[in-house]
């Protein structure tokens, strides 16, 4: 008969080898369940909280291993978006509605951050010595946006026209927010529109002060951007939309109740942390009907669009409105 010695070593084995059995049988069933993604955003407040589902683990709650890339502009990453490198990508919804009409294959996944007239996170500078203070004084001027026919030119020109300005006499030149400061400090552009969490640090460290806010000129509440991928990547995963929308939902409702946390986060990506006091965007967790229209309906007065139409046509399968 065994020893209770002899009992305790192969209990001992018994256990050590059924560990094993699950270690095996379970491991690669969790690998499974993570789906790797591809991300890219801009390192701008607007665009942000796939930084935030990233960074609180709200993607790998979602089954979704996240890699996340930080680009210079829209278009850059809707080129990148279309050509495969990237599954899920980050837009304002001008550039996005211009790729719709010209019948480029992107549907919105999730909405980004939305404008509120009451904390205004785009600012329109010019160097403290400047003469320019009105907007009737960009007559001839030269303004620095992040992207021509997007939401920065045609909230600049709106802006310009609501406040007695001409927006026709006004050239716009595309560059990086990151270099928009040092630009109007240098007289290389009379005008930038720049957004956070860069305004803060380039009126600083550059002398500069703002003479507007150019987006409350579209609306006083509305949705300024989205995150995209292509309609047939939509068409094959669609599980994976309804995890990455659900997981970004999250994510806003984190940013929203958190902005001190999301401001380290926001500034760990950017290297440049927002200024003390310094306006936020609001984040929809789901597509609001009511907010979705105003920015379209500007773009297509401006010239970016050909004609208005409503956001929901561009919408990925399963994905709708909330009230």
């Amino acid at each position: 008969m065994p020893t209770s010695h002899a009992f305790g070593n192969l209990y001992r084995a018994a256990t050590i080898a059924l560990i094993a059995i699950i270690g095996l049988t379970t491991q690669p069933a969790q690998s499974q369940q993570m789906t790797k993604i591809r991300v890219a955003t801009l390192a701008i407040d607007v665009a942000s909280q796939a930084l935030y589902a990233k960074d609180q683990g709200f993607f790998d709650a979602a089954g979704l291993d996240a890699d996340i890339s930080i680009m210079n502009s829209g278009p850059a990453i809707a080129a990148a978006v279309a050509g495969g490198s990237i599954d899920f990508g980050a837009s304002n919804i001008v550039t996005m509605a211009s790729a719709h009409e010209r019948g480029l294959p992107y549907v919105l996944v999730a909405p980004g951050g939305a404008y509120t007239d009451t904390q205004p996170t785009s600012k329109l500078v010019v160097p403290n010595a400047s003469p320019i203070k009105t907007a009737r004084d960009l007559s001839g001027k030269t303004v620095a946006v992040n992207a021509l026919n997007s939401i920065d030119s045609v909230g600049a020109m709106a802006w310009i026209d609501k406040n007695g300005g001409d927006s026709k006499t006004v050239k716009f030149l595309e560059m990086p927010y990151s270099a928009m400061g040092a630009a109007v400090a240098t007289g290389r552009v009379d005008v930038g529109s720049i957004d956070e969490p860069f305004v803060g640090d380039a009126i600083a460290s550059n002398g500069l002060r703002s003479i507007g806010f150019p987006l409350e000129a579209v609306a006083k509440r509305f949705i300024e951007g989205a995150f995209f991928t292509t309609s047939d990547y939509a068409q094959a995963h669609p599980d994976v939309i309804r995890k990455f929308a659900d997981a970004m939902a999250k994510a806003a409702d984190w940013a929203n109740a958190n902005p001190a946390a999301s401001a380290a986060i926001l500034a760990k990506y950017s290297k440049s942390p927002l200024a003390p006091g310094a306006a936020r965007t609001y984040f929809l967790p789901r597509f609001v009907r009511s907010e979705a229209q105003p920015l379209i309906d500007a773009a297509a007065k401006y010239g970016a669009l050909k004609s208005a139409f409503p956001m929901s046509v561009m919408f990925a399968p399963g994905i709708t409105y909330s009230k």
